[in-house]
């Protein structure tokens, strides 16, 4: 753990140089004489060194950061109405160099203290608020890095492994990977957050084994379709959005190692793991319960600080095994008929030469289907050609009208596809056509 951790220990690999424990400490103490005690942190750095410093910074003054769902100038605005007089900082903020030796620990934690509020992204309604305390943070760390060090060989032993994410540090994915893990479970991180697959070949090439790459599957299909050669890489974990068998075949192929697929949300964090390429179904952590309801699932764990809700239907058995069956806003009736949106987008994935797509309902009203539409990104492709490749595999009922062919999906940089985001694309493609 960071707090016991040797101060003289790398912990950052950037621009060809190591950031030791003791320096980003130091960085650390110097940011936080600028808070005040138990201070709403906006931490809006978009480089690691940055954004790590930022909120160790927060940590010293028992702050909280704040995590919004994107960083436009309507969110932004939209958490300095809800949190007035929060302090925000940002890469030009914290360019300052600091001294190893003005290191300085961060003492005991309350297990109690609101560490963070992550807000969910919009992709299934309004953004919400979701606080997690220290007790949170350190526990689902714990396991986080127990799972991940039991892939590596000889079980994450010598020596440190190194991450290299492609997802923000501001999404609770990423947060919990690409900031909690190094800082409390032993690791290293890249500096970078490479996006272009000769990028990521490049960045995990910069740091030694054993290497974890934490990834989304839609940079991960990229990968694969660009052929790039990638460094052997010992774990590959993917989460966000579903990832299918073939494509974690596929990467395990490319990259020599385990792939991991994890299951979680802004509101619980990771619940749980599965090795896609060979294992259908999840295992949940240990102490997590899900029990079905009307709208979804509920869940506890002995490290929340109270029970969370998942649209998510989820079939769980007493041996810690579960099925995610769909979301109960992703499951459509149409006719007596029933299908799933993740489902039917799988089958236009499946289709060679398709390198993304979103099946979704753009004018939906709850308990009412009133039609499906798709995007799709397939070079070479006509809306035409996708249609007459879907037909032998769905039913009529549940084609996609409008399915249109386009450049690029509306992605965040976490991988989400905000159902706003999606509307807008689908107004902007149709006025063009």
């Amino acid at each position: 753990m960071l707090i016991g951790r040797d101060l003289r220990d790398p912990l950052i690999a950037d621009n060809g140089r190591l950031v030791s424990v003791a320096e980003l400490l130091a960085r650390a103490r110097r940011i936080a004489a600028r808070f005040s005690a138990g201070r709403m942190v906006l931490n809006l750095c978009e480089g690691r060194p940055a954004f790590l410093a930022g909120f160790v910074a927060a940590l010293h003054v028992r702050g909280t950061t704040l995590l919004p769902s994107s960083r436009s100038p309507e969110v932004i605005e939209q958490m300095r109405f809800l949190y007035p007089g929060c302090l925000s900082i940002d890469d030009q903020d914290l360019e300052a160099p600091a001294v190893a030796h003005d290191a300085a620990p961060l003492g005991e934690i309350p297990n109690d203290h609101l560490v963070m509020i992550g807000f969910t992204s919009g992709s299934t309604g309004e953004p919400s608020r979701h606080e997690k305390i220290w007790r949170t943070a350190t526990s689902i760390t714990a396991r986080n890095n127990a799972t991940i060090r039991a892939a590596l060989p000889q079980g994450g032993a010598q020596p440190m492994p190194w991450i290299v994410g492609t997802v923000p540090s501001q999404h609770m994915y990423g947060m919990e990977l690409t900031v909690l893990l190094p800082l409390l479970g032993g690791m290293g991180i890249h500096a970078a957050r490479p996006l272009l697959p000769t990028e990521v070949a490049a960045t995990l090439a910069a740091v030694p084994a054993p290497r974890i790459l934490v990834s989304t599957p839609a940079h991960l299909r990229a990968i694969v379709a660009s052929g790039v050669a990638l460094p052997h890489t010992e774990v590959t974990i993917s989460a966000t959005a579903p990832l299918d068998e073939a494509l974690a075949r596929a990467v395990e192929a490319a990259t020599g190692g385990v792939l991991l697929e994890m299951f979680g949300s802004t509101e619980t964090c990771i619940l749980g793991t599965r090795r896609t390429a060979h294992e259908s179904a999840w295992r949940s952590y240990a102490g997590v319960r899900f029990t079905p309801d009307a709208q979804g699932t509920r869940v506890d764990a002995p490290w929340f600080a109270r029970t969370e809700h998942l649209q998510d239907i989820i079939e769980a058995d007493a041996a810690g095994s579960f099925r995610l069956i769909g979301r109960s806003a992703d499951l459509i009736d149409v006719a007596g008929k029933r299908a799933s949106l993740a489902d039917l987008t799988k089958r236009i994935l499946r289709i060679p030469g398709v390198v993304d797509a979103v099946v979704f309902q753009p004018d939906a009203t709850r308990g009412l289907v009133r039609r499906l539409a798709a995007l799709v990104v397939a070079p070479g492709h006509s809306s035409a050609s996708i249609r007459a490749a879907l037909e032998p595999a769905i039913d009529p009922a549940f084609m996609p009208r409008p399915l249109l062919v386009v450049d690029a999906l509306p992605r965040t940089p976490a991988g989400k596809l905000p159902f706003s985001a999606l509307q807008a694309a689908l107004r902007h493609h149709q006025s063009e056509a």
